[in-house]
């Protein structure tokens, strides 16, 4: 993608340091952030939170900032910190790249065909394992999401992530074979046994004597079927 092609987020530099100041940002409806440089430079900047979310909705793993005007730099997300009631970004790092050299990324990892997995159809339960994955790639070949067929997908079949195509370029890290992906399963045996329970309980409940009506004839008598004894003297 060409610089003319990408996002761009504009910041502003930030003098403000300290958590106190950072909330005084964030009632301005301001984030605060870093950019960290190849070199281990890093500038602080604050920028608008509507703009940012709007940034972040696209879910581009590469865009580009603009700090005070100072030119358009190729970065991605290094790390977001979210408030955990109202999911909000309240602080983001980013990482300045080079376009000529490979970096590692974390992108997401979706699933297609899910409607189509006969284990489904059939009635079994899909299991998303695995939603993130780790890629190498250069900058520009970062790819925003990465696909994950489950179509042919029977019950009681796994998939691993070396059965996952990526595009030209990417390569994804670790032990691909041992990485989960997705699994489809049969309605457990615990859910049946939990349905046979309810049943039993609601044909002991349609046993039971209302309060207030008498039993039915034979039941409450004592041993030998006898009447109980009164508990009044004869008159």
């Amino acid at each position: 993608m060409a610089q003319g092609e990408r996002t761009l987020l504009s910041v502003e530099p930030r003098t403000e340091r300290g958590s106190r100041a950072s909330r005084r940002l964030r009632r301005r409806g301001l984030v605060p952030g870093v950019v960290y440089g190849i070199d281990s430079d890093s500038v602080s900047f604050k920028v608008d939170g509507r703009r940012l979310r709007a940034v972040l909705a696209e879910g581009h793993a590469l865009f580009d900032v603009e700090l005070d005007g100072g030119g358009r730099q190729p970065v991605i997300v290094k790390d977001q910190q979210r408030d955990p009631v109202r999911g909000v970004v309240q602080h983001l790092d980013l990482l300045r790249v080079r376009l000529d050299e490979k970096i590692q990324a974390t992108v997401p990892l979706e699933l297609e065909g899910t409607e189509d997995a006969p284990g489904v159809r059939e009635g079994g339960v899909l299991e998303h394992v695995t939603r993130e994955v780790t890629i190498e790639a250069l900058p520009t070949d970062i790819p925003d999401r990465i696909l994950a067929n489950v179509a042919e997908m029977g019950i009681a079949e796994t998939m691993t992530l070396d059965s996952v195509s990526v595009p030209t370029g990417v390569e994804m890290i670790g032990e691909l074979e041992d990485i989960v992906v997705a699994t489809i399963t049969a309605p457990s045996e615990v859910e049946v046994e939990e349905e046979i329970e309810e049943e039993t309980e609601l044909v002991g409940e349609e046993g039971e004597v209302p309060e207030g009506e008498a039993a039915p004839a034979g039941e409450g008598e004592g041993e030998g079927g006898g009447a109980p004894e009164s508990g009044g003297e004869e008159g």
